[in-house]
């Protein structure tokens, strides 16, 4: 049943970019928070390296197949109440995380955290699709980066920090605090956007039909699956960086936290200098140097034992020329993906977080078939940015 439309709500900009990207920020955090706890949860939980990475796997898993329930939810019944579902059970997660008596149990918490954390990306980027179009669109979503930067910027420092003073599940303490401040958030300062709730679209034969009609349709198809495979890059690096950097290199959590700012800081300059550059050129002429430029900076890693020793210099070098040129890339796709597709904004919003989550998924999973996690890298995210590079090139526009 469709209800009448509504006069969409008019928020600025700078209020749209902010609360977007505290909620896309939830999930990132969450992983960037918990990663330099995982090599101190072995001994912890007396259990195998294995089993601590299925924690993340859960996560990750959790994260991708949500995407594709929150969306269509939120086109049927509002964005509003949908994430607040949501968010409960990212609390939920929490509180079952911090309390974990077993390794199995903080596997469970960590699938319902990733469950809970998928509704900030999709939900954000659909009030933006509700509420702007073209390079409006572009330039919210581009400063939507620009914040969220300063979240995972400051998330692997304060997790080592917070390991290091009160413990591994202190970090779990911060991200209950974390849920609560979010619902209030979107209770104080979102209105909600979906200007016409259909309950029809909750069905899931016309999910699954909204969905296939999505994964055929070029307009959706070319730029999701680039955006998808450059952007999964950041949670493949998610899960393969502790090992490289603690275990190899020898860095300990909370400098591993501070040394994760090079790839955020990066991410960050790239935002600044692709809101220049989209003001004078647009936003859709960056896309093809910032993937190509993202490419070249992963084949960095290559030289990596063969030329220049593992060290947190050689390491995140490559990953900070990736991280600047991904910020040029994520405005124009992601506007492109939402825009021929505003009755069902949520679902395409979630089917494209699904291909980022999923992509991120499998180079992890490709990862962890390595013994040595220098290795893994260098096979996993050049071959990731050149399948983007790719996609981008030759899947049709139409």
């Amino acid at each position: 049943m469709t209800t009448p439309d509504a006069p969409t709500p008019r928020m600025s900009t700078a209020r749209a970019a902010v609360i977007g990207a505290l909620l896309t920020a939830l999930g990132s955090i969450s992983m960037a928070l918990y990663t330099p706890a995982m090599p101190t949860l072995v001994g912890v939980f007396d259990t195998t390296m294995a089993m601590v990475k299925t924690t993340l796997t859960a996560y990750f898993a959790g994260f991708a197949v949500a995407q594709l329930v929150c969306g269509p939810l939120s086109d049927a019944f509002g964005r509003r109440p949908i994430t607040f579902l949501f968010l409960a059970l990212y609390g939920l997660g929490g509180l079952a995380a911090l309390f974990a008596p077993t390794v199995e149990i903080l596997v469970a918490a960590r699938l319902l955290q990733g469950i809970g954390a998928a509704v900030g990306i999709s939900v954000s980027r659909a009030v933006v699709r509700d509420l702007f179009s073209g390079q409006e669109s572009a330039r919210v979503l581009n400063a939507i980066g620009i914040v969220l930067s300063i979240g995972p910027a400051i998330a692997p420092t304060l997790g080592g920090v917070v390991l290091s003073i009160a413990g591994w599940r202190a970090i779990f303490v911060v991200m209950v605090v974390i849920a609560v401040a979010a619902v209030a958030v979107v209770q104080i300062f979102l209105p909600e956007t979906n200007r016409a709730p259909d309950r029809d679209l909750a069905r899931p034969t016309r999910v699954m039909s909204t969905y296939a009609g999505l994964a055929v349709d070029p307009r959706f198809l070319r730029p999701a699956l680039t955006l998808g495979v450059s952007v999964g890059s950041i949670y493949a690096l998610g899960t393969l960086l502790p090992f490289v950097l603690i275990g190899r290199v020898g860095m300990d959590p909370t400098l591993f936290g501070l040394g994760m700012l090079a790839q955020t800081g990066s991410y960050f300059l790239g935002g600044l200098t692709a809101r220049k550059l989209m003001n004078r050129i647009g936003a859709e002429r960056l896309v093809l140097p910032g993937l190509a430029v993202a490419a070249v900076g992963a084949c960095g890693t290559l030289l990596l034992e063969h030329v220049v020793d593992p060290s947190w210099a050689t390491v995140m070098a490559p990953i900070a020329v990736y991280a600047f040129s991904i910020a040029l890339v994520i405005p124009a796709l992601t506007t492109a993906v939402l825009a021929p597709f505003p009755k069902v904004a949520g679902s395409a919003s979630s089917l494209l977080g699904f291909v980022q989550m999923g992509s991120g998924f499998l180079g992890g999973l490709l990862g962890a078939l390595f013994v040595d996690p220098v290795i893994a890298l260098q096979v996993v995210f050049p071959a990731m940015q050149a399948l983007a590079l790719a996609t981008f090139l030759f899947v049709p526009r139409r």
